[in-house]
């Protein structure tokens, strides 16, 4: 585990921005898995931005998305589908066919989980997936739990996660309490991991992850477990392993 400490905000999202753009350049035909909320917002304008001057090529890039909201429509502005086109897709050469988010209106969950899960595998599996961590710890929304999620799969959130994500709504209220998520085992079988963490309470949950055992009570510890992950920590973020890796 690669654990990189950034300046700031700016300096995370260009670190994170030339990673991505790196691999794209490596094997322009990549399967990315992407995240969605505030933390990445500023490293897919970044990647906007390198597409824009510098012509980085995503006409062969292939996605998959982690996780969506049950219940928002593809419309709505608070869906992950929204969010993706709005502040990336819509500005670079990503074919449409080769963009796949989980059917947040599916009436089938099951069904549409399978289907996810066999189209990553078709694929060849993800090449690199870009992680956020959420203040308790979960991937993707995989929440704290007795036990780890291995596929994708339906996930009920936490209240700190709903709490944590109401600033994205008018009321707390409105809040999804369900989404589609992919599965642990899903994201450790990507071939690189690049998580970010931006923020001073994200701080506690990087420890853990980080320098603490290996439990699904922070669902990001699992990531220890794999042999090719860079973390990328706002200096904020830092506070707590900050001496650990000085």
């Amino acid at each position: 585990m690669r654990i990189v400490i950034a300046r700031g905000y700016e300096d995370m999202s260009m670190r994170a921005a030339m990673i991505v753009a790196g691999q794209v350049c490596l094997n322009p035909d990549s399967v990315l898995g992407l995240a969605t909320g505030s933390t990445p917002l500023l490293m897919y304008n970044k990647l906007v931005e390198m597409h824009h001057k510098a012509g980085l090529d995503f006409s062969n890039v292939i996605s998959f998305n982690l996780d969506e909201y049950l219940g928002l429509a593809k419309e709505d502005q608070n869906s992950y589908y929204w969010y993706m086109y709005h502040n990336f897709f819509n500005y670079i050469n990503i074919a449409s066919g080769n963009i796949h988010i989980p059917n947040g209106m599916t009436q089938d969950i099951d069904q549409e989980c399978r289907r996810y899960d066999r189209e990553i595998q078709q694929c060849g599996g993800i090449d690199l997936q870009i992680l956020g961590i959420g203040t308790n710890g979960h991937i993707g929304f995989n929440e704290p739990d007795i036990k780890f999620e291995a596929t994708t799969h339906k996930v009920k959130l936490d209240q700190e996660t709903v709490s944590a994500n109401a600033r994205f709504f008018a009321d707390i209220s409105e809040v999804p309490r369900f989404a589609i998520s992919m599965g642990i085992k899903t994201i450790m079988h990507a071939k690189k991991i690049l998580l970010l963490a931006n923020g001073k309470s994200k701080a506690d949950a990087i420890y853990r992850a980080i320098y603490q055992g290996i439990t699904p009570e922070t669902p990001a510890s699992i990531l220890q477990l794999h042999q090719d992950v860079t973390v990328i920590v706002e200096e904020s973020a830092s506070e707590y392993i900050r001496e650990k890796i000085a």
